[in-house]
């Protein structure tokens, strides 16, 4: 999460160009995790999460004047409404469907909002202390960036796990592992990343 966003949000709105890419990488570990998501759903092996958010990017920068809220929550909203636009031009392309549909960009811009508040509950399922505790929107990117952290087995296991709902026997399908050792990895992971949410200032 970028050091006080609300302060280089303030900034940007005013022109200052390096300030507007220093906020935007701030949300990569956020916006990758939800393309991850999505794109795991339909285009899995098409795909790269991290491209799409450089496209993403690309795209939020040049056309950062068109956003006209004034919170950073308003900010990551319009970041996730512009990755479901390239995520529905993906569909399009790849699925083969004609044309624009407004519809699917709403559904998806859905999709993204749910997987986003997954993030929250997740986040606060790990948290063991008061203390711990963020702003909600900060919880996504909080979340995002101790998922981040981990290495890429155990990364997998939780994405699969707990925002794609698969049950153990599908997660090990899908990571070509027995469902004993998907299960173990599964619990490693969750330690890992219990540890790594502890780190989060």
């Amino acid at each position: 999460m970028p050091s006080d966003p609300a302060n280089l949000l303030e900034r940007a709105r005013r022109g200052e160009e390096a300030v507007r890419g220093r906020l935007l990488e701030g949300y990569r570990n956020y916006l990758e995790l939800l393309a991850r998501i999505e794109l795991g759903r339909r285009l899995r092996t098409k795909v790269d999460a991290g491209d799409l958010v450089q496209e993403t990017f690309l795209e939020a920068h040049r056309n950062f004047a068109l956003f006209r809220g004034q919170t950073e929550a308003e900010f990551v909203g319009w970041l996730r409404g512009i990755l479901a636009a390239r995520i529905a031009d993906l569909v399009r392309h790849y699925l083969g469907t004609q044309g624009r549909d407004l519809r699917r960009e709403r559904g998806l811009s859905i999709d993204l909002d749910q997987s986003s508040r997954a993030l929250d509950r997740g986040l606060v399922a790990l948290q063991s202390t008061p203390s711990q505790q963020v702003a909600r929107h900060e919880l996504r990117l909080f979340f995002a960036q101790a998922l981040a952290q981990l290495p890429e087995e155990y990364r997998e296991v939780i994405v699969l796990r707990h925002f794609e709902e698969l049950s153990f026997a599908d997660v090990a399908r899908r990571m070509n592992r027995t469902v004993d050792s998907v299960q173990k990895l599964w619990v490693r992971g969750l330690a890992r990343l219990r540890q790594c949410v502890k780190e989060v200032p």
